[in-house]
């Protein structure tokens, strides 16, 4: 497990999978060990995955300063760790709450990206956010769900403040409810650290007027892939993310929850491939694939 030691002395760890060009990979939660990521719907078999801990997650180490866990103070860490593992230009996959760390970073660096895959994104770094009513009607999408008439009550109560967060929910981040499922969420308890997590988004972290204006410098090219039936971000407030980068393009995956490479690994990773491997300089797609189609390779 290769690690390095940021200046204020933290020491950080990254997980190698796969073989072949690598593919820097930042998890969500937001601060979540890498670990639920897996080999993300088999992509390890053609790109090399390295999968960082963030600090105070998983195999890396515990700040002194609990207020670096803030995500724009956390820029440097994965500037540090670009320039640890000897790479002039990278390309960069963020999932969910890692999303708003990998668009401060590339509003930062930008000459840093080659390709940046921001997968079922947070916004907030660009001044957006999911609103309890786009929740809502994701969810209602499920209203044939076994689990439905249980899980959407305690929900809304959660989305409207009334309640604590419960388990019996979770089905609604899913595209499909099943065993592989439930094992994915059962772990998150053991995969992050809460205390990081209230702090990721802590006030005077986002200054979207100025991100939006460094991002004019991204020439990289972008893809923000959203789930069918994700409520956070639906596949409206995804393309609306994606007007935020010059050269960007939308895919949203058909029948899939907040963690796509779960829901339809084939889609996914194909989905991912033909982005990753699309020439420099290629004409980006005119429209989204259609729903139950599979991208060209």
């Amino acid at each position: 497990m290769p690690t390095f030691t940021t200046p204020d002395g933290t020491r950080l760890a990254y997980h190698l999978r796969g073989d072949g060009e690598p593919l820097a990979v930042l998890p969500g939660g937001p601060m979540r060990a890498s670990a639920y990521l897996g080999d993300l719907g088999g992509l390890a078999a053609h790109r090399r995955l390295a999968l960082l801990d963030l600090r105070g997650t998983g195999d890396s180490g515990t700040p002194a300063d609990p207020a670096t866990y803030r995500c724009d103070r956390m820029v440097a860490d994965v500037e540090l760790w670009r320039a640890h593992m000897g790479l002039e230009r990278m390309d960069l996959l963020a999932h969910s709450a890692g999303a708003v760390l990998a668009v401060l970073y590339a509003a930062r660096h930008p000459q840093r990206i080659r390709r940046l895959l921001l997968i079922t994104p947070n916004p907030s770094a660009l001044g957006l956010r999911a609103t309890p009513g786009e929740r809502l009607a994701a969810a209602r999408l499920r209203a044939d769900e076994p689990w439905f008439a249980e899980a959407f009550p305690a929900f809304r109560a959660w989305l409207a403040g009334e309640a604590a967060f419960d388990d019996v929910f979770l089905p609604f981040f899913y595209g499909r409810w099943d065993d592989t499922a439930r094992a994915h969420a059962d772990a998150d308890a053991e995969q992050t650290n809460e205390e990081a997590g209230e702090r990721y988004f802590a006030e005077g972290a986002f200054t979207p007027d100025t991100t939006r204006t460094a991002l004019a410098a991204l020439t990289a090219p972008v893809l923000v892939h959203a789930g069918e039936l994700d409520g956070g971000p639906r596949p409206e407030l995804a393309r609306r993310a994606a007007e935020a980068f010059p050269n960007a393009e939308v895919a949203v995956q058909p029948g899939a929850g907040h963690y796509p490479w779960l829901d339809d690994a084939e889609w996914f990773r194909e989905r991912a491939l033909a982005f990753l491997e699309q020439p420099a300089g290629a004409a980006l797609p005119s429209a989204e694939p259609a729903a139950g189609t599979r991208p060209p390779r």
